[in-house]
């Protein structure tokens, strides 16, 4: 019996050996979280939870994180952490008292654009955020919107509760940007979606054409590549924005909003902006209110221990040199006040952007 006893010990390993196993395991994972959350662009608590429940199965977890299965039974028996909400489920389309549906008179002389990360992939009190990106909807009546990490719900939601506005997707799938124009006041003409084509997180350019008030728009929105680590990536696609606003018809005024993700000494990396593209917050005088777009000293819907704050959600501009001008008036930050429910709309605050217009 002594004999067996020793025998079967030789089976297991030194605790040295299990510590190190140990270490290298939740290394191992430590990588997985980090790599999902650079493709979700959510925070690693998030990714840690989704990973576990898919047995840290990257591939899996991904799949179940933007395709979120519509019966908890199809994930082995145990409910998602945080189930995809089916955010049309409260909305009566046969009225449009809770509608955005805005008949404000409208000013011909003036333009405004809201671009907003919301972040989609954020499931906590998904239906509060998406009612309040409504209500700022009907607060402001923007003739255009840039939104970044939109997902199919949240797309669904909005085509049904935006009813004055036409919603160009730059994707179906997982997540995505799109554009919003409001019907009364804008023209919609043609888009285009324009690929990374060495993108790691589903990202690219969309291309709005449009007409107001007479006046030929050329309208962009991305979500360059997050992190970082990513910052080569984001560089190459910052100069495809760059170079697509400058091939644009001279006689079009060109805007590019979104949240790029950029620090500051990457745009001096690809040697600034060109002459005729302006950054709007710069032109406008750095007015030092809506400086930082992404700050998690005042931002808490992350929870995350660092604080940092950056101007991710810039606006870029280049004037038509023939015809009537759209002109940038002032820049603001919305979405700073936290909901009922104790978050806020998102961890980006959105950038509102007033312009004149003159024929």
């Amino acid at each position: 019996m002594e004999g067996a006893c020793a025998a079967e010990g030789k089976l297991e390993p030194p605790p040295a050996e299990e510590e190190a196993a140990a270490a290298a395991l939740e290394k191992r994972r430590e990588r997985l979280c980090a790599e999902f959350a650079s493709i979700t662009s959510s925070n690693l608590g998030l990714a840690r939870r989704c990973l576990e429940d898919s047995d840290w199965h990257l591939q899996r977890a991904l799949n179940a994180y933007f395709e979120p299965p519509l019966d908890p039974r199809d994930v082995g028996g145990r409910r998602p952490p945080e189930p995809c909400i089916d955010l049309t489920a409260d909305v009566d389309t046969s009225t449009t008292t809770n509608n955005v549906d805005c008949r404000q008179q409208e000013d011909e002389s003036r333009f405004s654009l809201i671009t907003w990360n919301i972040d989609g992939l954020d499931l906590g009190n998904q239906q509060d955020r998406a009612r309040g990106v409504c209500s700022y909807l009907a607060l402001y009546s923007p003739d255009v919107v840039f939104l970044q990490e939109v997902i199919p719900p949240y797309f669904s939601y909005l085509q049904k509760r935006a009813v004055s506005y036409t919603i160009i997707p730059g994707n179906i799938d997982g997540y995505f940007t799109a554009i919003m124009l409001k019907n009364s006041r804008v023209k919609f003409l043609r888009h285009e979606i324009i690929p990374f084509p060495t993108t790691s997180m589903m990202r690219n350019l969309l291309v709005v054409h449009v007409n107001i008030s007479g006046n030929e728009l050329c309208l962009m929105t991305s979500h360059l590549e997050s992190t970082k680590s990513h910052a080569k990536e984001r560089i190459n696609q910052l100069r495809q924005v760059l170079k697509t606003m400058q091939e644009a018809s001279e006689s079009t005024t060109v805007i590019f909003g979104g949240d790029t993700n950029l620090r500051d000494h990457e745009v001096t990396e690809v040697g600034g902006l060109p002459n005729n593209i302006l950054d709007i917050w710069e032109f406008l005088g750095k007015p030092e209110h809506c400086h930082y777009t992404w700050d998690t000293n005042c931002n808490t819907n992350l929870d995350g221990r660092y604080k940092c704050k950056f101007r991710f959600d810039r606006i870029f501009f280049r004037t038509s040199a023939e015809g009537g001008q759209v002109i940038p008036r002032s820049l603001d930050l919305i979405g700073l006040e936290k909901l009922e429910c104790g978050r806020f709309i998102s961890d980006h605050w959105g950038l509102l952007c007033d312009f004149d217009v003159i024929l």
